[in-house]
């Protein structure tokens, strides 16, 4: 049971309070998260997700510069507490069209209505996004408009929705669409890890398969996959029945009305990826020569756009003057470099180079930098993972059912 939840910003403010019970949780406990994020480096997206404090067990998840603090004084699943938090980051994201401290600054009255609906007396209750909408309208300028004109400030609905007189939580009876399709797609990031010598530390995936359903009545599908085996640490929609899976690797559910996520899952162990970054440095008499080398190891078959390599300049560096041979390099004012590259063009290879000055009294950089790596690949999932077929029952009539796939870089870090 979670007694209460902060919202904090990166430098540790306290935007945002919902207690969730009678018993009320003092808000010095984000002071003491606060000196603990500090004194393990302050950086927030590396806390573990489970702190115990002397008075409270604290849940915490880090999400574009928001920090979703929960607490407790019982014994609980601490999965329950994470994965709560992360839905309501999910819808937040949402309703808000994005996630930012000012977002949720003009938008607390929702914020709040949402908050109140997800979770009753310190329990989970109503977590599906196209039920909350139903009961709670998402903000825009007409309502906002309406909301100044007749001082009238809720969004909440007057009426339940359909979906409580539903045996089915997550769908309402009787849906009616004109379109009558429905979406899978494969998104996938690549985190990858390769030493100073080049060598590939370590290499997974992590994945969704996200659904966008328009069909009427009370669909019935099935989803299977051509290599299920490859899969680990598999999460589920609470729509999909376990059995299926459990017996032959089958996805069978109902489907919710809209855009949901139906399943994430890992794939560990990859011993391949798309690109390569190639970065030498050598420095002397207090200067640091950096050059660095861009190019495709494995040619997935599509193009790999949206290329950037970004790293962070030593804290020891005057100055810097580098130069690309395709794309744009900015240095940052918190001394952050970031090379946009796109596409690779097929008759040269990407280059940066250039020199960094060191300050005074240094003659040789002692903390080399570690690159981050961006791509997007369009039309391919780099896990192998393929989608062997869909099946629909149920449907009054045959609908179109469409697949796509995206795979791009998630904390691919490559160290010089």
């Amino acid at each position: 049971m979670l007694q209460c939840i902060f919202f904090l910003s990166d430098s540790g403010e306290v935007m945002l309070e919902k207690q969730m019970t009678g018993h009320r949780v003092d808000r010095s406990i984000c002071a003491w998260f606060w000196d603990y994020v500090l004194s393990q480096g302050g950086d927030p997206s590396k806390i573990l997700p489970v702190i115990a404090s002397p008075t409270h067990y604290l849940f915490q998840l880090f999400r574009d510069g928001i920090i979703f603090l929960a607490c407790t004084q019982v014994e609980m699943p601490p999965l329950m507490g994470i994965e709560f938090l992360r839905r309501v980051a999910d819808v937040l994201t949402d309703y808000l069209g994005g996630l930012n401290e000012d977002l949720i600054k003009d938008n607390f009255i929702i914020v709040y209505e949402l908050l109140d609906e997800m979770m009753d007396n310190g329990f989970p209750l109503t977590t599906e996004p196209n039920i909350l909408r139903e009961m709670i309208t998402p903000p825009n300028i007409v309502s906002k408009m309406l909301s100044v004109v007749t001082g009238k400030i809720s969004n909440v609905s007057t009426r339940l929705p359909d979906a409580t007189a539903s045996c089915i939580p997550w769908r309402k009876t009787n849906m009616k669409h004109a379109s009558n399709e429905v979406y899978v797609n494969l998104v996938e990031e690549m985190d990858a890890v390769f030493s100073r010598d080049g060598a590939l530390v370590k290499c997974e995936i992590y994945g969704e398969v996200q659904v966008d359903s328009h069909l009427p009545g009370l669909p019935d599908l099935t989803l299977s996959f051509a290599n299920p085996s490859i899969l680990n640490d598999m999460r589920f929609h609470p729509c999909v029945r376990f059995r299926p899976w459990e017996s032959d690797q089958i996805l069978s559910f109902v489907p919710p009305d809209g855009e949901f996520k139906l399943m994430t899952y890992r794939v560990k162990k990859l011993k391949s990826t798309p690109i390569y970054v190639k970065p030498q440095l050598t420095s002397d008499t207090g200067n640091c020569h950096i050059n660095v080398l861009v190019g495709i190891r494995n040619d997935p078959g599509k193009t790999i756009d949206s290329i950037t390599v970004q790293f962070q300049l030593p804290f020891c560096v005057a100055s810097a003057n580098l130069t690309s041979n395709h794309g744009t390099v900015n240095i940052l004012a918190d001394k952050t470099c970031s090379w946009s590259i796109g596409q690779i063009p097929k008759d040269k290879s990407p280059s940066l180079s250039g020199n960094l000055v060191l300050e005074t009294g240094l003659d040789r950089l002692h903390v080399f930098p570690v690159f981050q790596v961006g791509f997007k690949i369009m039309g391919v999932a780099l896990s192998g993972l393929q989608i062997h077929k869909l099946d629909i029952k149920n449907a009054p009539s045959q609908p179109y059912k469409g697949f796509r796939a995206l795979t791009q870089a998630g904390e691919y870090e490559v160290r010089s």
